[in-house]
């Protein structure tokens, strides 16, 4: 790579070897937040930009990592890998140990600004959104879009536990990226003596011979004098007779301890495999780096396999694995990416977007990972993780692209353009799913999945400044106390508050329909001059009119502003959300927003 730019500021930590080059040209850490929470000074090996975990080395590289050939997560996904943006230059700051206190967080965030950064990705947040002004990534990611960087965060993983209303990131300066799966799998499958086949799931840690039977035996006939038969059969630490289980595949049952720990138990006593029963309904958890061969199988089918162990007098079996892509349908949104609604301001519909976050190979950290009672030693070059801590830089890699090649659009336009070209179909040319196989709603994925080319040239964009997030600030009620957290200068608010409704937001969102509304939008001109017109897509239950129906751009960085009539039906009672869209297209470029409308039913 060339020299690194003049304009930057930034450096790395010098106390702990951690060394800059053309590359990598930041590395530091925050701390202070954590020391004041703790009460008491920090020892020194707190006192380190290194990644002791894997999450910041994974993200970073997803986001602007360089080609690298023969990457593979223990013979899995073997390929060559590359970021977002692979010859960007890329910095560190570390904030969490393993909290995040804002105090750190905001300090980072003040650090990088000083820096001269471009984009910020940020995978990291709460379980559930707080109001902005509390919000130490809300406060700091402000200062960054009023300073033109873009700020890209994490939806949150708590859309499986919580279940709606659960996305954290959720104000309108930053882009929130829910996850979604890719059409790449690890199967692993069980194949028993009676040829019977039971399909599985597990990263590619198979290095038996194929279609080689082995004894297969329940990991509570293998126990070891000392344990229970309560730990045997999960596999638990030091409850397994070596002379029992050498040479041969171990029947364990998933719980308490993680899946991963139960397979070097089975390593280290030495096995050669083992079969894991989920404990759940259907084959749900996500692959693993097991220490042995490894077939993760449903809870049903995990009770034919020990029915036939235990029918069988000298049972046998054998796993087969791979990497398969193209197989499945995609994408498909993740259980555990967190959902919509807003629960801060309904208003605004978040998520934004939704890009890869299931499954997906990055670098990672080669320091040892403990478990629970075990360490994992091996030294990992790359990993295979999830969340939509992996999503977010993905949309980070494509938002710096996006930076070169137009570096004079506003963070709002860049965010536009990822918005607005999304799609919201699958490779089955279906609409995108969520884990449940039930259509999935904009509250799932916001615009709809990430299309990289498309943002590139996108025709049209939504754009917003510094004093129209102010206005909002304004709009839902912030007193001067609270907006001084955003802006250092007084701020007077307009006479008349802007509805928020008319916030030029690339999406729409009317949470609380009584009767009508209108609601307008201003579209400004990236691309060539043109005539654009709509096409809308009504809600259940909602007429929909656009006025007008056409808008003729003449040249570049033109506005032109649209109003959106939104009516709801007199014989339409329905009180939940529903879903559509309006599409403005000059026939080469499709300008998308989604349209999210809940009726209100309150009798007067």
């Amino acid at each position: 790579m060339g020299p690194i730019p003049t304009r930057w500021k930034g450096y790395c930590e010098t106390n702990d070897g951690v060394k800059c080059n053309r590359k990598l040209i930041g590395a530091r850490y925050f701390n202070k937040g954590y020391e004041a929470a703790l009460g008491r000074p920090l020892d020194s090996s707190n006192n380190t930009a290194r990644d002791t975990n894997g999450h910041g080395t994974h993200t970073l590289s997803t986001a602007g990592g360089r080609f690298v050939s023969g990457a593979n997560f223990l013979g899995s996904a073997y390929g060559t890998a590359k970021g977002g943006s692979p010859n960007a230059r890329v910095a560190s700051y570390k904030v969490c140990w393993p909290s995040c206190y804002d105090a750190d967080i905001l300090a980072a965030l003040d650090a990088a600004i000083e820096d001269g950064v471009d984009i910020l990705s940020i995978s990291l947040g709460r379980a559930v959104a707080i109001p902005y002004f509390r919000s130490g990534i809300a406060i700091g990611s402000f200062q960054a879009v009023m300073n033109g960087i873009l700020v890209v965060c994490s939806a949150g993983n708590s859309g499986q536990v919580l279940g709606f209303g659960t996305t954290s990131n959720v104000a309108p300066w930053v882009l929130t990226v829910a996850a979604s799966t890719i059409d790449r799998e690890f199967p692993s499958n069980v194949v028993l003596g009676n040829n019977k086949e039971f399909k599985g799931t597990s990263f590619n840690t198979n290095n038996l011979s194929a279609r080689k039977y082995y004894p297969i035996v329940y990991s509570v006939d293998a126990k070891a004098a000392n344990a229970t038969a309560q730990l045997a059969q999960i596999c638990y630490p030091e409850s397994l007779d070596p002379t029992k289980v050498r040479g041969k595949i171990v029947y364990c049952l998933g719980g308490m301890i993680p899946d991963v720990e139960k397979s070097l138990v089975v390593a280290q006593a030495g096995g050669v495999g083992m079969i894991l029963s989920d404990q759940s309904e259907d084959s749900s958890s996500m692959p693993q780096g097991f220490f042995v061969p490894t077939s993760l199988v449903s809870a049903i089918d995990g009770l034919s396999v020990l029915s036939y162990i235990y029918s069988t007098k000298s049972p046998v079996a054998y796993i087969s694995g791979s990497t398969e892509i193209g197989k499945v349908v995609a994408p498909v949104m993740a259980s555990f990416s967190s959902t919509g609604p807003n629960e801060i301001t309904p208003e605004i519909l978040k998520p934004d977007i939704t890009a890869p976050g299931v499954n997906i190979l990055a670098a990672y950290t080669k320091a040892p990972r403990r478990l629970s009672r075990l360490i994992d030693q091996r030294p990992l070059s790359f990993n295979i993780i999830s969340g939509t801590s992996m999503s977010c830089p993905h949309v980070s890699g494509i938002a710096g692209l996006l930076k070169t090649v137009h570096h004079d659009w506003s963070p709002a336009a860049i965010k536009s353009a990822i918005m607005t070209t999304a799609r919201t179909g699958s490779n089955a040319r279906q609409p995108i799913a969520d884990a449940s196989a039930a259509e999935a709603t904009p509250f799932n994925y916001g615009s709809g999945h990430l299309r990289p080319n498309r943002a590139m040239d996108p025709g049209l964009v939504y754009d917003l400044t510094t004093t129209d997030y102010l206005n909002f600030l304004c709009s839902i009620g912030y007193n001067a106390t609270q907006m001084s957290l955003f802006i250092e200068e007084p701020y007077a608010c307009p006479p008349k508050n802007i509805s928020l409704l008319n916030f030029n937001y690339p999406s729409i969102t009317v949470p609380n329909l009584s009767g009508n509304v209108t609601l307008t939008r201003t579209l400004k001109n990236v691309g060539t001059p043109g005539l654009y017109t709509v096409r809308v897509k009504k809600p259940d239950g909602i007429l929909v009119k656009v006025e007008p129906e056409s808008l003729k751009f003449s040249k570049l960085n033109e506005e032109k502003t649209f109003k959106v009539m939104l009516k709801a039906m007199d014989n339409w009672f329905d009180s939940s959300y529903v879903y559509g869209g309006l599409t403005w297209s000059d026939g080469v470029h499709h300008v998308r927003s989604p349209i999210v409308v809940r009726k209100n039913t309150t009798l007067n």
